[in-house]
This record gives C-alpha cells, structure tokens and sequence, in this order.
C-alpha cells in the first residue's frame, strides 16, 4: 500500500472520529442546559403529576442507597482514620493528623465516591432506562417531542440524582468528622473546643466556597452526563444499547475535571 495513502485513510478516520466526538459531547452540553434550565425554573415541577414524579425518584433515588452507602463510608471513613492517625503518631506529627484527616478526607474523597456511588447504582441504570424506553418508542413508531421527554422523564432523574448525591456526601462528611472526634478523643468532651478550633481552620470561606461548588458540579456531572447521553441518538439514528464501561468513561472524565480545577483552587 502507497504509504501516502494509508496516511492519508488514517488521518481521514481520525477526524472523522474527532468531528463524531464534538458533535456527541456539543449534543450533550445542548441537552444538558436545557435540562439545567429547566431544573431553575421549579413551575415546570412543582405541581401536579411531574412534582410526583420527581418526588419519587429521589425516593428512588437516594432511599434504597443510603444504608449501604454511608455504612460503606464509615468502614472506608475508619481505615483512612487509622492509617492517617498511626502514621502521624509514628512519626511525631499528630498535630498535623487533624488537618491532613479533614483535607483528605471530607474535601477530596467522600464527595468523589458519594458522586461515583451515586453514578453506578442509580444514574447509568436510569440513563439505560430512559434509552430503552426511547428505543421502544421508536419500534413503535410513535414520535416524542423533545419537551415531554425532558420534563417526564430526564427532569425527574436529573433532580434525583443530584439530591441523592448531595444528601450522600452531606451525611457522610458527618460521620467521618464524628469518627475522627472518637478516633483522636474517644468519649471525652474535652476536647470538642481544640476539634473543632483545628476543623474550623481547614474551612476557611475559600476552602469552603470549592467544597460547596465541587459537591455541586459533582453531582450535575453525575445527573446530566449520563441522562442526556441516553436520549442522544446514534448515527443511525437509532437508540441501541451502548457500553457501561463508555459511557462511565465519559462520565469519569467530566469528574476528573472538576477535580482538578478544585485541587488547583484550593492548594495554588
């Protein structure tokens, strides 16, 4: 084969995969503001059958996650304490074991695996969901104007998911402060002032302000990525079933990016 040719064929089906790549994630961020604007405007959800059903899915939502998650938080919240306090002791730094705890813990990790969490057990399932039901539409023949597919069935799932994921890491950045009081101080109330004179130097207005935002872009990337993924369709134009492990790809590189951008706001 000429290999001018064969250059040109795989600069030809690079961009072509580059333009279909743009296109899909444009198609996304489209779909993905409009479901935000809606979102803002709680007339298109606070009254009748769509208020019930956006009370049902963060029913569904948050519900039949919250045992599992935050038991699973406080076994993960334990072993990190345990880890970070020994090896401060060890070494004759406790006085820092307090602020490395809250840091890592509480800011970086418990928003970034409540939004994962949430991702895996609820959001992708309802992403697969709504494009099955899409797909049987189409089957059928039956044309579904953009308006009602986003206020019956993506609006719902959106708020859902970003409540559950906000009430997840709410709950469970109380319990990782309280186990690391008991860890550090056991039972005594002595040393309630020093706890919370040293967490309350970590929470400075800055660090705060990324906390709270961080949370928040954490769980509209876990909402709106997958859901308006799922009502985008293919190049035939068709529904078909697509891959988890994609379309959590896509997913994961929206939260990778946000982390960054608050680990560069809040240590440079």
């Amino acid at each position: 084969m000429n290999p001018v040719s064969a250059s040109q064929t795989l600069m030809t089906r690079w961009g072509r995969r580059v333009r279909t790549s743009w296109i899909a994630w444009w198609q996304v961020v489209m779909l993905g503001a409009q479901i935000l604007v809606l979102a803002l405007t709680p007339s298109s959800y606070a009254a009748g059958p769509r208020r019930r059903a956006v009370q049902s899915q963060i029913v569904a939502a948050t519900a039949p996650l919250l045992t599992w998650f935050l038991v699973l938080s406080a076994l993960i919240s334990l072993v990190v304490i345990r880890i970070v306090v020994a090896t401060a002791y060890s070494y004759g730094l406790s006085q820092y074991a307090l602020d490395v705890l809250v840091r890592t813990l509480v800011l970086e990790l418990i928003p970034l695996y409540a939004a994962m969490f949430v991702a895996t057990r609820y959001a992708m399932p309802e992403a697969q969901r709504v494009r099955q039901w899409l797909a049987a539409h189409q089957r059928e023949g039956r044309v579904l104007g953009d308006a009602t597919l986003l206020t019956t069935e993506l609006l719902p799932r959106v708020l859902a998911a970003v409540f559950s994921v906000l009430m997840l890491a709410a709950l469970s950045c109380v319990i990782a402060l309280v186990l690391t009081y008991l860890t550090v101080y056991g039972f005594s109330p002595w040393g309630l002032p020093g706890y919370t004179r040293s967490v309350g130097q970590v929470f400075t207005p800055a660090v705060t302000l990324i906390f709270s935002l961080k949370t928040l872009f954490f769980s509209l990337a876990v909402a709106v990525v997958p859901l308006a993924g799922s009502a985008q369709p293919d190049a035939q134009g068709t529904y078909a079933q697509r891959s988890d492990i994609s379309e959590f790809a896509r997913l994961f590189s929206v939260v990778l990016l946000i982390e960054i951008i608050s680990l560069v706001g809040n240590y440079y």
